[in-house]
């Protein structure tokens, strides 16, 4: 508990010789400005058709459609893939 209207004593720096520890950094960081946060236009057009290629493909994976070597499981995970894309593209819009 530091002492009514008195200033803090400075702890030592272990093995310093009776240096005393550097004060925490004073220097004032803007915030971020609104317009760098601002995420582009066509950000949910691709987040909104990774989702639905991802659905597309899966679904023609199990109805065996239109997918050539649609038995493979490489389809499913491309399906998967275009799906995680779009939960990543979802984290960057602002």
């Amino acid at each position: 508990m530091t002492p009514k209207g008195g200033p803090t004593k400075k702890k030592a720096v272990p093995g310093g010789h009776g240096n005393t520890a550097p004060s925490p950094s004073t220097r004032y960081t803007p915030p971020v400005p609104n317009a760098v946060k601002e995420s582009p236009p066509w950000l949910p057009f691709v987040m909104f058709g990774l989702f639905a290629i991802g659905m597309i493909v899966i679904f023609l994976h199990y109805v065996d459609l239109f997918l050539p070597g649609a038995s493979s499981n490489w389809w499913l995970f491309a399906g998967l893939a275009a799906i995680l894309g779009g939960i990543i593209t979802a984290t960057q819009y602002h």
